[in-house]
């Protein structure tokens, strides 16, 4: 049947919506395919449906494709195996936790690997079951603290989540190696610019991970990549540890350095009062920034309300702790700020001239710097149990000299060398990533670039089936744990996403393959013989097998308004039926490059399905 605009549950705005930041979200919701329902909740409307359903079938058909099966489990969900795995904490504030009238706590599902695991536990037991792929498209729930950019990043979306079962390692890489292949076609329908990724699992656990980034100024996931191919979301950035070095200075000393509790007016000071042996003026990048912030733990069996942890990370003074890179290495803890009463709670640190000597494993190394042993060491206890947790930059070798805070204020000391005046607890992978840094993969510099994440894939190997007791007996009669892997693709988003990538000053223009319609018809005219003329045309066109929308809207809608909401719609063929139909002709209109033709009435019907690629 003809879609009519006239009947059509639609209204189209000129204004932007007040809440809409990015253009593809603005347009999304200006030619009526969705509306906000509540701050990342969306209600699809008809021809946003009719997009998202198209979107559906790509995904279907390639997972069908590898021999993928769908199902769907209920968004409403038990507590018990999320207990199970212990994601019902892990996942922190981003679950929605409800409880019954019968009191018992539920979550609404905001990934299901705990269902399907349970579900091949009911029904397989040997190794002759598998190997095993399953999917569904179902709603998820994740309670974003700050959703955003309409359906891209909403606290119920739509996600395509599909899992497989082996028997061993080998079976995992080949249904990894499916899923990628099918995923690469996925999005090459899809048709927006997009890269792969190496990625960290997060919260999923499992080895290897990869990331489907669609490629967008506008994407809140910031990857590297080099000439030779690497690249990786940037959480994923693993920098190699520096090789030790000598750094060839006298032992360190501690100077007066009043008014510096920052980088760029220390540099200023030790350049006026403290000038280096060797002429070279001081950097930022020459001293150790230690910068405290506090974990958050989820509750565990130990800590049933979770519990705080401080934690300092030392890094080059010139460089930032990236806040996403440092949440992906503490995960499943949240990171809050080191605020004044966490400071109040540890009186030995100075603020500002924050050093290691209060901090990690080192002890008073800067406060007994005279009180060495034989080898350079300091004496006494080395690690005293109360210390707050220390970390380093990969990039500070062992043997190199820095300056940097005195733990007392006004004062810092200088040439102070690690490995031999201090220590740290361990390396963490957090300091900021910039654009010409080394590549890790040894190749060249690093390009930094945003983009969106459109799919992700994990080797989650016997996590989840160890947790829930996922077992089958393999060829020899022994029970052994079935190893998974975990595919998602968001569904929804890629309808955002595919908006962002394909809009011009004055509305949306959809790819042919997820386009609402094939052809928009428009009449431009008021005169009855042009209604009767659109609407035999669309007749046809429909005959065809050609999915149509008729703007057959009369009376006080005129032709500049229809033309305006056909742009908006963003339908890549149009169809207008005129004042060319007393001459015998109709214009067709190429909503992506703007050409316009005449072709006889007689002919539009072949003439739009050639436009369309229709060949039945």
């Amino acid at each position: 049947m003809v879609t009519r605009m006239s009947s059509l549950f639609l209204r189209t705005l000129r204004e932007d919506p007040a809440d809409a930041e990015l253009p593809g979200h603005k347009l999304l919701v200006r030619a009526g395919y969705v509306r906000r329902a509540a701050p990342g909740i969306y209600t699809w409307l008809p021809l946003g449906l009719r997009v998202l359903r198209k979107v559906e079938t790509i995904v279907r058909e390639e997972m069908e494709a590898i021999g993928g099966q769908e199902l769907a489990f209920p968004a409403l969900l038990p507590k018990e195996p999320y207990e199970a795995t212990n994601r019902w904490t892990d996942y922190g504030d981003n679950l929605f936790r409800i409880v019954d009238r019968k009191d018992a706590q539920m979550l609404l599902g905001p990934t299901h690997e705990e269902m399907f695991c349970l579900a091949v536990k009911d029904m397989y037991t040997s190794y002759k079951d598998l190997p095993l792929t399953i999917f569904q498209m179902q709603n998820k729930y994740r309670d974003e603290a700050r959703p955003r950019a309409g359906v891209l990043r909403g606290r119920e979306f739509i996600m395509k989540d599909s899992y497989s079962f082996d028997i061993d390692q080998a079976g995992l890489q080949k249904a990894y190696d499916a899923h990628r292949d099918a995923y690469i076609k996925i999005f090459d329908r899809f048709g927006f610019e997009y890269v792969i990724v190496q990625a960290d699992s997060g919260a999923m656990g499992g080895s290897a991970s990869e990331e489907f980034l669609a490629v967008s100024p506008n994407g809140e996931d910031t990857f590297v990549r080099d000439e030779s191919g690497y690249a990786a979301n940037i959480e994923a950035v693993e920098i190699p540890v520096a090789a030790p070095v000598e750094a060839g200075v006298g032992p360190a000393h501690v100077e007066d350095t009043p008014d510096t509790p920052t980088i760029e007016t220390l540099v200023a000071q030790l350049n006026a009062n403290h000038p280096r042996a060797d002429g070279r003026g001081w950097t930022a990048a020459d001293t150790l920034k230690n910068v405290l912030v506090m974990l958050v733990h989820p509750a565990d069996e130990e800590h049933p309300q979770g519990w705080r942890e401080p934690l300092a990370i030392g890094v080059p003074g010139d460089r930032e702790v990236d806040a996403k890179r440092l949440e992906a290495q503490v995960a499943p803890a949240e990171v809050e700020a080191f605020e004044e009463k966490d400071f109040a709670s540890h009186p030995e640190l100075a603020k500002g001239y924050i050093g290691p000597g209060v901090l990690g494993r080192g002890s008073d190394l800067i406060q007994n710097l005279e009180e060495r042993d034989e080898d350079g060491a300091p004496e006494g206890e080395k690690y005293p149990e109360d210390q707050i947790r220390f970390l380093l930059d990969p990039s500070i070798p062992e043997g190199s000299a820095w300056v940097t805070g005195a733990d007392e204020p006004g004062k810092h000391v200088i040439d102070l060398v690690h490995g031999r005046d201090f220590t740290a607890d361990g390396r963490i992978q957090a300091a900021e990533i910039r654009e010409g840094d080394p590549s890790p993969s040894g190749t060249g510099t690093l390009t930094l670039a945003r983009g969106v994440e459109m799919g992700h894939i994990f080797q989650l190997g016997t996590k989840y089936a160890e947790a829930l007791g996922l077992k089958v007996l393999d060829e020899n009669g022994k029970l052994v744990t079935v190893t998974m892997g975990s595919y998602g693709v968001g569904v929804t988003r890629a309808v955002g996403v595919i908006a962002e990538d394909n809009h011009d000053e004055v509305g949306l223009v959809w790819p042919r393959q997820v386009a609402p319609f094939d052809v928009h018809v428009v009449v431009a005219g008021k005169g009855e013989e042009l209604f009767v003329a659109a609407d035999d045309l669309a007749a046809q066109l429909e005959a065809k097998g050609v999915e149509v929308i008729l703007d057959d809207r009369a009376g006080k809608v005129s032709p500049g308004v229809k033309f305006k909401d056909a742009e908006l719609i963003g339908v890549p063929t149009i169809l207008v039926v005129g004042k060319g139909l007393a001459d015998g002709v109709v214009e067709i209109k190429d909503r992506r490059t703007g050409e316009r033709r005449e072709v006889p009435v007689g002919d539009a019907v072949a003439a739009v399905r050639a436009e369309i690629g229709a060949t039945a």
